[in-house]
């Protein structure tokens, strides 16, 4: 006998892979709903994540271009103060705001049109198929056939390293600054803490990095992580790397202060204390085990490559699966995942797959490094173009951009594309097709490019990579 569910398929979270999720699902003329928090659809990635350090970021090149602008005694009417030298926290966050009710706006409207019921609150298990879902208004029962798990992750806290003290905060509390430190300290030096370290120097914070590793993001290419450093130090950024953090004190003052203490006995002093050492899933709330589910340790859900959980109707996509933990990427998940629950044709999801790292300068690669090319004896060739070549770098007042191309030195075929300086993360790109669609050396060295654009830097690496080989 069939059972009658409220709805086809539920989506619990509407971050980028739940949303997706639920307009495929709609679109295959499936009854969806997306189950979110109170506060607007987006989840995580619109309201403390990607969305809003990226558009604090643009906020920080805007400030900036502004205040040289002035310098050089020509005025600009943006929407940071031009007459101020110095920028506040509320004027930059003002910008972010605007952008969050924007794009809120935006996939209300999608999922509006596409028949999606969104029902405010917060999920909890009840049995494989249902779920209460609670709010201030009261809390109701909601049946699926088929139910998708995209609740993404939140900042890891605990051990004297977060929110407990006045001045120590996560990456989700960035959106609630009431003014800008003078000085800041970053505990982490993975993506986010050294995206966020590297706008607190482009506001003139004097910053401090600390890590236990030697190196900051040890997955990119090493010539792209030495210019990034470089930069950075450039900006009066200090690095303190294989450290570790023993505790930190709170110093009323004035001014309020954290000291934070190094397990080498040296300590560091600053306004603020932004720890990025990692983010867990947030399924903990969800009470899993009420439809046969389990967590690991970090809160992620473990799936197949169809995005299914042990649990055959149950799915899960976004960065509650791990890695790669990406925006990009969570919504592809979600979208495949909602057409193999319901049987649509869905190819896998491609293994090139760009990333990017929106600091100051931005990175982005996709695919192969050098590293993991000699450990597995593949021979390649490499080709470096640098924007101080390039008429667009000059144009831009970017002389310290570099594109990297790498090449299998007997195929040719394109094995990896690393990036940083302006523009990067949209350049990748390019390389990106050429890796899909299986192009190489020749595809570059005979097409043709406009100018002045970045895309010569193609050209030019190609180039390098090609004089090389004929040696």
């Amino acid at each position: 006998m069939s059972v009658a569910y409220d709805f086809d398929f539920l989506c619990i979270g509407s971050g980028p892979a739940g949303q997706r999720a639920a307009v495929q699902a709609a679109k295959l003329r499936k009854k969806v709903a997306i189950v979110e928090q109170e506060f607007d659809v987006g989840g995580v990635c619109l309201h403390t994540g990607t969305i809003p350090s990226k558009t604090f970021r643009e906020a920080v090149l805007s400030f900036n271009r502004n205040r040289d602008s002035m310098a050089n005694g020509h005025g600009l009417n943006g929407y940071i103060g031009h007459n101020e030298e110095r920028a506040t926290a509320p004027k930059l966050l003002s910008r972010v705001s605007a952008i969050v009710h924007s794009e809120a706006r935006v996939q209300r409207d999608q999922l509006f049109r596409n028949g999606v019921d969104v029902i405010p609150g917060s999920a909890v298990f009840t049995g494989p198929n249902t779920i209460q879902v609670r709010s201030s208004s009261g809390a109701r029962d909601v049946s699926a056939e088929k139910l998708l798990i995209a609740v993404g992750t939140k900042a890891r806290r605990g051990g004297g390293l977060s929110g407990e003290l006045p001045c120590v905060v996560t990456s989700d509390d960035i959106v609630k600054l009431g003014e800008l430190p003078r000085s800041a300290i970053v505990i982490g030096c993975g993506v986010i803490g050294i995206e966020y370290a590297s706008m607190f120097a482009a506001l003139g914070i004097k910053t401090v990095v600390i890590d236990g590793r030697d190196r900051p993001l040890e997955f990119l290419d090493g010539e792209i992580v030495d210019e990034l450093i470089h930069q950075l130090r450039k900006k009066m950024v200090t690095f303190r790397l294989g450290e570790a953090v023993k505790n930190i004190e709170y110093r009323e003052g004035p001014p309020q202060q954290a000291i934070v203490y190094l397990e080498s006995g040296k300590r560091v002093v600053a306004d603020l204390v932004l720890t990025c050492t990692g983010r867990i899933g947030a399924s903990d709330a969800l009470q899993l085990e009420r439809a046969g589910l389990a967590a690991d340790d970090r809160g992620r859900i473990k799936v197949d490559c169809a995005f299914r959980s042990d649990v055959p109707h149950i799915f899960a996509a976004g960065d509650i699966i791990g890695y790669p933990s990406l925006a990009a990427t969570s919504s592809e998940q979600g979208r495949l995942a909602a057409c193999h629950a319901f049987g649509a044709p869905a190819k896998p999801m491609p293994s090139h797959f760009p990333i990017g790292i929106y600091a100051i300068p931005e990175i982005s690669m996709v695919g192969q490094n050098e590293h993991v090319l000699t450990r597995q004896g593949v021979p390649y060739e490499t080709g470096v173009a640098r924007y101080r070549e390039i008429a667009r770098g000059h144009i831009l007042g970017d002389d310290s951009g570099m594109l990297k191309l790498i090449f299998h030195a007997e195929t040719r075929k394109l094995l990896g594309v690393h990036a940083i300086g302006t523009g990067s993360t949209e350049l990748i790109h390019i390389g990106q097709a050429v890796l899909g669609l299986g192009g190489g050396l020749d595809y570059f060295l005979e097409t043709v490019f406009n100018y002045p654009t970045l895309t010569e830097c193609y050209k030019v690496a190609a180039l390098d990579a090609h004089n090389k080989m004929s040696l």
